[in-house]
């Protein structure tokens, strides 16, 4: 294996996983090169997340970039100042029911934006060095559509995805691998589960159902609530991705999962349990809260992954089970309420004000 893997750039490196991502590299110590944090700041980016990071490797082996992905020049000229031989491609908008009230952002990010750095990718990485070079795609289950019971998800599923958010993400996998099979850009690509952890922004389930717990808030489930889904922990997500840039072949892609199927109910009354018990109440007393709410359009029923082909080709294995990742993540949000109230109320914006662009 050729690939450098020494100056890494990593879009979306601002979001949640994308920040877990940097946290999990500067904790790895085989690692030994620089990463260039490339995010355009939208309502879920927050460099509060990477504040330790900064301080600690700022200027040195950490650099962050305000920049839009969909900016040809822009990005051509990071690609040359950073010298860059990685892009690890987490930028994207991401929410089920932002994508049904408004796809038109989903379009521009997850498929023009995918688009406009693969070109950059493919004109200046040339012919020249291509074998040290990686572009790799990180993507969802959802682009699988949904899957019946005693099924699950393979590498070599058809796509059929059933919401804005799901089909621009199908569409800029397409793209990705066309542009290996057209014009030899060594490329991966990742399809992960639903992912859950630390600095998660609390429109997503389990952070949401977390907080709300905590402030004996309503719980709203859509539909009947035994939509089913398969439940991965944000590091073990990262170690995977990892895996593949060290590991992966080229033009391949790799189902994530963390093999922790639940329906959605039975992972509500797992939390309010949880939480109950940390609380010192009745198991049940958090059950109250619970309510059923209309289901949104296309919702998809069931996903799982397979993902044997990863463990079997690249040796990588979930270090956490759902149980104990539930408990760092109940214990994260609990121990960082000031970052979950500049979050909800937008004052992290102010953050990012006085910490970032004042200087």
């Amino acid at each position: 294996m050729k690939r450098k893997l020494e100056n890494i750039l990593i879009t979306g490196g601002a979001g949640f996983i994308g920040s877990n991502f940097i946290h999990y590299l500067f904790k790895d110590n085989s690692f030994k090169g620089k990463i260039i944090n490339v995010d355009k700041l939208t309502y879920a980016g927050n460099l509060e997340n990477l504040q330790d990071i900064e301080k600690i490797h700022g200027g040195k082996r950490y650099f962050f970039e305000k920049a839009d992905i969909g900016d040809f020049d822009r990005i051509a000229d990071l690609f040359q100042k950073y010298e860059i031989d990685t892009l690890i491609n987490f930028a994207a908008e991401s929410h089920v029911d932002r994508s049904i009230l408004g796809p038109k952002d989903f379009i521009e990010t997850n498929i023009i934006g995918t688009f406009n750095l693969l070109e950059v990718a493919r004109k200046l990485w040339g012919e020249v060095g291509k074998e040290e070079a990686l572009f790799h795609h990180v993507s969802t289950d959802e682009v699988y559509g949904s899957v019946k019971d005693g099924d699950c998800f393979y590498e070599y599923t058809a796509y059929q995805p059933n919401s804005p958010y799901s089909a621009s993400k199908a569409s800029s996998d397409h793209l990705v691998r066309a542009y290996n099979k057209t014009y030899g850009l060594p490329i991966t690509i990742s399809n992960c589960s639903n992912n859950y952890g630390p600095y998660q922004f609390p429109e997503k389930l389990i952070p949401l159902m977390i907080l709300n717990i905590l402030e004996e808030k309503p719980l709203p489930v859509y539909g009947d609530g035994k939509n089913v889904r398969d439940w991965l922990y944000v590091e073990d997500h990262c170690s995977a991705i990892w895996h593949i840039l060290k590991y992966g072949k080229v033009g391949e892609t790799y189902n994530i999962g963390g093999e922790s199927e639940l329906e959605n109910i039975e992972l509500v009354n797992i939390l309010c349990e949880l939480i109950a018990q940390i609380k010192g109440r009745d198991k049940d007393y958090y059950k109250k809260l619970i309510c059923f709410v209309t289901d949104r359009p296309g919702h998809d029923r069931r996903y799982a992954i397979n993902c044997d082909k990863l463990k079997k080709e690249l040796g990588w294995q979930q270090s956490y089970k759902f149980e104990n990742g539930l408990d760092e993540t109940i214990s994260w949000y609990s121990e960082n309420k000031g970052w979950v109230d500049r979050v909800k109320s937008g004052e992290y914006k102010k953050w990012l004000v006085i910490n970032y662009e004042s200087r």
